[in-house]
């Protein structure tokens, strides 16, 4: 993995900024498929979804108890006329007289309450009698009262979670119209990167990044064209990024894409395409870069260049790609996520860029409370593995016990 050195001479884009060109850039993929619900984990809706029945169809029972009229409920009690499990027809509740009734099952009709079995006792007779007084309509679900004919269901561009796959199982639907799998490049570059597995020579390291990001990749439900480990010469770039550009709708590339002597991939970028913006403002991953393979970004292939450390590429990837890679599955791109959180420690702050420390939460107080999950180094996995989110430290600020900063949860970058 190529050197990642300071370039105190370029000027760095603001996180913010750079993370609203991401999005910017980002241009739906065309075509579609029709595929099974149960084939449709994490797939995109190409149009919004209306409802074809009301649900619930009919008034139910959101109780195991007792149906009645609450207007006939009396000191001598009501004797139980009728039994309705869930699936049985719609009946009639006969006057002066109460339905035994399970949860899901249809109201009777005439009835105005459902009484939950805990809340009645019976007396010798089998007559019912209630314990409390009760409000018309308590733990009846009222037919459409959660989503009626021709509502909209889900939006074009909604990722389908469990839920969502549910709620149109509700409904029948055992088909849905999905945008195609987003096809991503997966280049690494480094002469000593070898692959996991394999013997170790000094000087030769594993390539985490290629694994990580296509974990990542998959986990967003993105198709992956695993181009390898390239080498750090601009030949072997030049076949790597033209087989990207003709194969992918997408290239993630990690390594190399700083100034040093040995870090080719920015020259033949700018010669296969060109450069957006190089540089963020933050702390790890810096060198970040925005490119494109082709004639424009509006016309090309986009280019995310990560950095080689493989800490700066997971935030680099979290807080910048991650956007681009959900605009251009045609979903709408989340705000970042942030709160405030009190820190724990004290630690000298960063000069001239915001710093994203690697953090667990301490929650036995009541309120939160920071605590870095290990070294900070931007190559040390290990603090990144255990951490729950980043205490964003802003430039030129330090970091005092009890003082308190925004707080960025990991967990909204895994959907």
């Amino acid at each position: 993995m190529s050197g990642c050195a300071d370039i105190t001479s370029l000027a760095l884009l603001d996180l913010f900024d750079a993370r609203r060109r991401m999005i910017a850039a980002a241009r739906p993929i065309c075509g579609n498929e029709k595929i099974a619900l149960s084939q449709a984990a994490g797939r995109v809706l190409v149009d919004k979804v209306l409802a074809p029945l009301d649900i619930p169809g009919i008034d139910n029972s959101a109780m195991d108890g007792y149906a009645l009229r609450l207007n006939e409920v009396c000191e001598d009690g009501l004797p139980v006329k009728l039994r309705v499990p869930a699936g049985a027809e719609v009946l009639c509740l006969p006057a002066m007289g109460c339905a035994r009734i399970f949860t899901g099952a249809p109201v009777p009709i005439g009835a105005d309450a459902v009484i939950p079995q805990e809340r009645v006792h019976l007396d010798d007779d089998e007559r019912v009698h209630i314990d409390d007084e009760f409000a018309k309509g308590v733990n009846i679900r009222r037919r459409g009262e959660d989503t009626c004919e021709g509502d909209i269901l889900l939006s074009a561009g909604t990722r389908l979670n469990a839920a969502a796959i549910a709620l149109l199982a509700s409904h029948g639907i055992g088909e849905i119209d999905v945008l195609r799998r987003l096809k991503v490049a997966l280049v690494s570059t480094g002469n000593e990167l070898i692959e996991p597995g394999t013997s170790r020579a000094p000087g030769q390291v594993y390539d985490s990044n290629r694994a990580m990001l296509k974990a990542l990749l998959m986990q967003s439900s993105c198709d992956v064209l695993d181009l390898g480990v390239t080498a750090d010469n601009a030949t072997e770039l030049q076949k790597t990024f033209s087989q990207a550009r003709d194969e992918a709708d997408l290239v993630v590339c990690t390594g190399g894409i700083s100034v040093g002597e040995e870090d080719h991939v920015r020259p033949v970028l700018e010669r296969f395409g060109g450069v957006s913006f190089y540089g963020v403002a933050i702390k790890p991953g810096k060198p970040f870069t925005l490119g494109y393979l082709g004639d424009s970004l509006e016309t090309g292939i986009p280019f995310v260049g990560l950095p080689g450390n493989p800490v700066a590429s997971l935030v680099g990837w979290q807080l910048l790609a991650l956007p681009l890679v959900h605009g251009c599955q045609g979903r709408i791109p989340a705000e970042l996520q942030q709160f405030p959180v009190t820190a724990g420690f004290s630690r000298q702050g960063p000069r001239g860029r915001r710093e994203l420390l690697r953090v667990v939460l301490d929650w036995y107080s009541g309120a939160p409370i920071a605590h870095l999950a290990g070294g900070q180094g931007s190559h040390m996995l290990s603090a990144a593995s255990q951490s729950e989110g980043y205490l964003v430290i802003e430039a030129n600020q330090d970091v005092e016990e009890g003082h308190v900063h925004l707080y960025c949860p990991i967990a909204q970058f895994l959907d």
